[in-house]
């Protein structure tokens, strides 16, 4: 008879298979959600909140952080207790520990970040039913370990952010002519003479860009630009 190999138990993060921590395939769990997987883009999840918090660059890269703190985290902890949960209350016991870390990512912008929390109002709340959450729970938490898990968790919430972030700098950019606040552009003054950069050239700001509306459009433009770099992720009739 042949002797199996002995398999080290599970402790926290390391893998009873001793892959390396940063081996190939886990890398791609971080770089493929940033291209050919992204949430947004491909999946086409978590487009509410790319429409509500994307007017202004600083809401939007809080909210990319807090989002990736919560994704993170449940993954890690679903995927350590994933062997001891009935599967007929698996959604339930994923929406609790979801539930508790938005409450505690929101606890922690109301005391260190109050202006932010105003602005994103809700949205930090409606992170629980943030279809990205849910779904990587499901589809990799459930079953995988905690190390892969965790990965998961950082790569699609960076993936989310990194749309978030890049839909909010056009929007404030030609929206307001600022970024985190500053004007870049110029000072607009009430007359050329006492305007700046390029709105002394007569350059004016685009008021449609702080609609939701436009959101959905640069997100489609990246769409676009995204499936004209790489056929394959064309949809098939």
């Amino acid at each position: 008879m042949s002797k199996k190999a002995k398999k080290s138990p599970i402790i926290l993060f390391v893998s009873e298979e001793k892959e390396p921590l940063f081996s190939k395939q886990n890398r791609k769990l971080i770089t493929d959600p940033l291209n050919d997987d992204n949430p947004i883009t491909v999946q086409v999840l978590g487009i509410c909140s790319a429409l509500a918090i994307t007017v202004q660059l600083k809401p939007a890269l809080v909210m990319s952080l807090a989002v990736m703190a919560v994704l993170a985290f449940s993954n890690v902890i679903v995927s350590m207790i994933r062997n001891f949960i009935p599967s007929r209350i698996r959604i339930i016991v994923q929406l609790v520990i979801v539930a508790a870390l938005v409450i505690l990512v929101d606890q922690v912008l109301k005391a260190y970040a109050y202006d932010v929390s105003k602005q994103l109002s809700v949205f930090v709340g409606l992170i629980i039913t943030n279809c990205i959450v849910m779904g990587r729970l499901e589809a990799f938490a459930l079953g995988n370990g905690p190390w892969k898990s965790f990965l998961d968790g950082i790569g699609n919430a960076a993936g989310y952010g990194f749309i978030l972030i890049l839909v909010a700098f056009f929007r404030e950019l030609l929206g307001s002519g600022k970024l985190f606040g500053y004007e870049v552009l110029g000072h607009k003054g009430v007359t050329l003479a006492e305007s700046t950069g390029l709105y002394a050239l007569g350059y004016e700001n685009n008021g449609f860009m702080l609609f939701p509306p436009m959101a959905l459009i640069v997100v489609g433009i990246i769409i676009w630009v995204q499936r004209s770099k790489n056929r394959e992720l064309i949809e098939k009739e």
